[in-house]
């Protein structure tokens, strides 16, 4: 047998493997059935006039435990920020990473958590320690939040193409995905001081308790990570959803998605065309958010980009809420301190691992 021949069984067994692994962890995972009902799914406006939720405020309810750490990304094997799609010169790469996290008081040492990832860390940690603290020990069925573990993440650095923080959120693959659960939620579990504080704490294996949300670009990355790794991430949360033309032109990716994160909307259809996933997604873009006059032929519109991948998860029969808000611009703080309770809420309905 040829070496080529070799190499190409070699990588084809491997890939039948891994592809077997996958198909027994979803079946896993669908062995746990949830009945969420329709109560929230659906298009919303809000605006113009915005009041912040109070249960996203210090309520004087018992507070959790905050922790913070790093992780050097030389020591990645997945995001080691020398890629060579990068320009360092131009667009820095941070050579740490910070990883915030946040275990709320309702949690019980040993219990295996739900999570949520929050990209951008620390993005809008405070919003959501403040609804865990509040919702958690709501007396409303439904009005509460399972006490889910917060883990925000930190980009690489920089932004747009070129950039560690494009790399790793603009990128249609499951790169992100992996990076998460094969190395940061590895080292939460191994840090010494949550260690100290929960010599138990477990999360769940079950990839209905996996959450992520971002805004930007980390929208677009929360939606790609559990389109592309639903045995893993399957909650998704995405503000102001880069859903554009952002991924590195001469990403390897490029091959099959020439317009990036477009692709999930444009004439591709990935969302239209695929088998449907298990996910469980919100979207939201605002009136005035990036670019929001730009034609189509741009692939840069993110209120088009945002309401069209809207109606295409809506089409295709996903669990789904879209919020649309009113004179508000891109990652408009405003909306998040509106909505950001009532996202959650509907987010985690069903669950009960």
């Amino acid at each position: 047998m040829k070496r080529s021949l070799r190499t190409s069984l070699r990588v084809f067994l491997s890939l039948v493997a891994v592809a077997g692994l996958t198909a027994r962890a979803v079946h896993a995972a669908d062995t746990y059935a949830e009945n969420p009902g329709v109560q929230g799914d659906g298009e919303f406006t809000v605006g113009p006039d915005y009041t912040v939720d109070k249960d996203l405020t210090d309520l004087g309810n018992p507070k959790g435990k905050e922790f913070q750490f790093t992780m050097k990304l030389a020591d990645s094997k997945i995001f080691r920020g020398d890629d060579k799609t990068l320009i360092p010169e131009k667009k820095p790469v941070r050579t740490e990473r910070k990883i915030f996290v946040y275990v709320p008081a309702a949690y019980k040492d040993g219990t295996a958590a739900p999570f949520l990832v929050i990209h951008d860390g620390p993005g809008q940690l405070k919003l959501v320690r403040n609804a865990l603290d509040n919702l958690t020990i709501s007396k409303d069925p439904n009005r509460r939040l399972p006490a889910f573990i917060a883990i925000a993440v930190e980009n690489g650095g920089n932004d747009g193409k070129k950039s560690e923080r494009g790399l790793e959120y603009d990128t249609m693959s499951d790169r992100l995905a992996r990076f998460i659960n094969d190395e940061v939620l590895p080292a939460v579990l191994a840090n010494a001081d949550i260690k100290a504080a929960y010599p138990k704490l477990a999360l769940t294996k079950n990839p209905w308790g996996h959450a992520v949300i971002g805004c930007s670009s980390g929208g677009a990355a929360a939606l790609s990570m559990g389109w592309f790794r639903p045995d893993l991430f399957r909650r998704i949360v995405a503000y102001s959803g880069t859903f554009v033309a952002q991924q590195d032109d001469d990403a390897p990716e490029q091959a099959q998605t020439p317009h990036g994160a477009w692709d999930y909307h444009s004439e591709l259809k990935l969302i239209e065309k695929s088998e449907q996933k298990p996910l469980r997604i919100f979207t939201h873009v605002s009136e005035n958010d990036n670019r929001a006059t730009d034609p189509e032929n741009t692939y840069h519109n993110w209120v088009m980009a945002g309401q069209r991948t809207s109606a295409a998860l809506t089409a295709k029969g996903y669990h789904h809420r879209f919020v649309f808000s009113k004179a508000t611009k891109h990652c408009d703080g405003k909306v998040f301190q509106q909505t950001l309770a009532d996202t959650l809420v509907w987010l985690w309905r069903g669950w009960h691992g």
